[in-house]
């Protein structure tokens, strides 16, 4: 029995074995849904002070005029301290005409020509038909445990943490547990000689404004629904913490995507996070996220995205397995065994 699900219904599937993830997604404001989200302000996207080649170019630049950074110590380091959540972003009008979160992986959009290369516009087209077809892409690499990366990491709707140190800063988001380390006035080592999923990410502070450059980053995709990324891509962002028209806290991140075998030229988007309280006052924790051995998602030979479900062979419990299960003490669930 293998009955196909869509890949919304099977995303929902799987991520629910992710306790706190689900509990940090319960609609309890205006930002629970994209179509809501897309509707929240979002400051202008700032462009890159003069057209830059490639992010290194822009990255020493922005050193250049920032005189090799501000040196901050434990004491004037901005806090980001918190609990964090998505809020609306500008990418999906990069490559979509009126694009926004509502209409990135929905049909109905209409590409923009000329903004990708040739090979990438015509497998852009490819997944744009298929989301024509069928309502959906039809698969996507969330669903097989495979890490979003890099640049879809500013967009994962769950909850992020950020900490800031004179010589680090971890930026943590719940989904997959992706944190990016940001080594403040460090260079770019790659000892391993590879691509990374996050990259590797150097960066410098500008007064209260953290300025990153990342690269080696995997092949992967702005978002479901929107293009590909090649191995060539490098990102520039800044972040600073500014507030909105009620005076809550937000995190402003302009950032400048570099892909020569991608994109014509790079392109600029702008994207937000917003301070959430609620969740931390209602206990809301980052947990380690876990589902290689709970995930019932595979690609099929089509290349869909299916689900086994209650019933089949190769069904997993969602909420995971252990290889002794007739020893007591053994469910990875204690707090619903019988006393």
């Amino acid at each position: 029995m293998q009955t196909r699900k869509s890949l919304l219904t099977g995303a929902v599937v799987l991520l629910a074995v992710a306790l706190s993830v689900a509990q940090a997604q319960e609609p309890r404001r205006a930002d629970a849904t994209a179509d809501e989200q897309a509707k929240l302000p979002t400051p202008q996207v700032e462009l890159p002070p003069k057209p830059f080649k490639t992010a290194e170019e822009h990255y020493k630049y922005l050193l250049e005029k920032a005189h090799g950074g501000t040196k901050h110590t434990m004491s004037t380091i901005p806090v980001w301290g918190g609990l964090w959540a998505s809020g609306n972003n500008t990418m999906p009008a990069i490559f979509l005409v009126n694009g926004s979160l509502s209409n990135a992986w929905k049909p109905g959009a209409k590409i923009k020509e000329g903004v990708l290369t040739p090979p990438y516009e015509k497998q852009y087209r490819e997944r744009r038909a298929e989301v024509e077809k069928f309502g959906e892409q039809l698969y996507d690499r969330l669903t097989n445990c495979e890490y979003p990366g890099v640049p879809r990491w500013l967009w994962e709707p769950y909850i992020k943490e950020f900490v800031n140190m004179p010589d680090q800063s971890w930026l943590m988001n719940d989904m997959m547990n992706e944190t990016r380390r940001i080594y403040i006035g460090a260079e770019h080592v790659n000892t391993e000689a590879k691509h990374f999923p996050l990259g590797d990410s150097i960066g410098f502070w500008d007064g209260d404004k953290l300025v990153i450059w990342t690269k080696w980053v995997n092949p992967a995709d702005y978002v479901r629904g929107m293009p590909l990324t090649s191995n060539q891509f490098e990102m520039v962002e800044t972040w600073q913490e500014r507030h909105n028209a009620s005076g809550a806290r937000l995190l402003v991140t302009q950032a400048t995507f570099y892909d020569p075998l991608a994109l014509v030229k790079p392109q600029s988007a702008v994207y937000t996070h917003e301070s959430r309280p609620d969740l931390k006052k209602d206990g809301v924790r980052i947990r380690t996220w876990e589902c290689d051995s709970s995930s019932n998602s595979y690609k099929a030979a089509d290349g869909s995205t299916q689900f086994y479900l209650p019933g089949d062979p190769q069904y997993k419990n969602p909420r995971g397995f252990t290889d002794f299960p007739d020893l007591p003490g053994q469910s990875l669930n204690p707090i619903f065994d019988a006393q």
